[in-house]
């Protein structure tokens, strides 16, 4: 392949995977379904309902049309193989060009389906008619959602492609291809699923991920799964009619110094350990007076003459989860960011240490 042919395919498969997958930059750059097409699209707030219904379609034409968007920039990236005389290109780019006129054909075709008798037959449509009275249809219960949607004491989170939303009456998932609508009366929420990471790439900071299984009464009405900070959860409880059930082996941390103590413990695990003396017995813990100490502060982040901490004398006197703790009251609670990288005095004899020189006693 030349070099031409190789650097366009190169360019358009990152442009491809950010269009379908679409990151922040692109959101900020305006290079959205979304966006490029908001004046066919309409208002979301003005009309929750119609403005997906439209947005699935759109962006399953959009999406349909990027492998002929490729074949046509290859026409200009490689010239040579005269990809614009398809009766004089090689079998495999004319399979490849049926396959890209096939597509959005297949697109189109759906499409042309989901909006007969005015988007009656679009799947959200079929969704909301199951909770639709005897006597009336789909577009009272659109009404209904849309009325919810535009009250602002809804709760909404998450990423464009997966975004969560909660009214007074109806669970939401708004995702690239599909919008999952529940009736909160009818569903029954599980946490199935926490991840713990410890730093979040948007803002720095530890972070656990709950995952929570929607399954609704009615067995016509697929389940689906919800994802979210777990310092939302409190939120999202309070709009919840009905409780939310946790799995056995889930622990979910609502606040940031219970993430925090998680993500203080996980490092520490990693930092070299502290040999007891055989003749030094470990005593309680000073400062909950449950446990035995298990913590020694020993300078392992730089040479002893260099950095800003210092070596601590004092023996083992304290309990991991108490070591954390103290970490954590010493921050700014205003600047949660720089928690992880910073240095505060030992509890006894002020040297100073970080989370580096936490050693786990052994």
């Amino acid at each position: 392949m030349d070099s031409p042919e190789v650097t366009f395919t190169l360019a358009y498969l990152v442009f491809a995977v950010c269009f379908v997958f679409t990151p922040t930059e692109f959101h900020s750059a305006g290079l959205t379904v979304q966006n490029l097409l908001s004046g066919w699209l309409g208002s979301e707030d003005a009309a929750f309902v119609p403005y997906h219904q439209r947005r699935t379609a759109a962006t399953l034409l959009c999406h349909s049309l990027l492998p002929l968007g490729y074949y046509v920039g290859m026409c200009f990236a490689a010239p040579e193989k005269q990809l614009y005389y398809p009766s004089q290109t090689p079998e495999t780019w004319r399979a490849f060009l049926l396959l890209a006129l096939m597509l959005p054909a297949l697109a189109c075709t759906l499409i042309y389906y989901w909006s007969q008798d005015q988007w009656a037959r679009h799947p959200l449509a079929c969704t909301l008619a199951l909770y639709a009275l005897p006597r009336s249809g789909w577009r009272a219960v659109a009404s209904s959602v849309n009325t919810e949607f535009r009250r602002i004491d809804k709760f909404a989170t998450g990423v464009p492609g997966a975004r969560v939303i909660v009214t007074d009456t109806w669970v939401m998932k708004v995702t690239t291809y599909r919008v999952h609508v529940a009736q909160q009366q009818d569903v029954h929420l599980t946490v199935t699923e926490s991840q713990q990471h410890d730093l979040s790439p948007d803002s720095n900071l530890p972070v656990q991920l709950l995952t929570i299984r929607v399954a609704s009464a009615n067995p016509a009405v697929q389940a689906f799964d919800i994802r979210l900070n777990s310092t939302e959860y409190g939120e999202l409880c309070e709009k919840l009619q009905a409780p939310i059930r946790s799995a056995a082996n889930v622990v979910i941390h609502q606040s940031l110094g219970d993430l925090f103590l998680e993500t203080f413990a996980s490092l520490v695990e990693v930092n070299p350990a502290y040999s007891v003396p055989s003749s030094q017995d470990l005593e309680a813990c000073i400062g909950c007076m449950q446990t035995r100490a298990s913590v020694k502060l020993v300078k392992t982040c730089q040479a002893a003459a260099e950095g800003e901490c210092q070596q601590c004398y004092c023996r083992p006197m304290w309990c991991l989860t108490c070591m954390g703790k103290w970490f954590a009251s010493r921050q700014d609670p205003q600047r949660p960011d720089t928690w992880l990288a910073s240095h505060v005095p030992c509890p006894t004899c002020r040297a100073r240490f970080c989370i580096l020189d936490v050693c786990a006693v052994r």
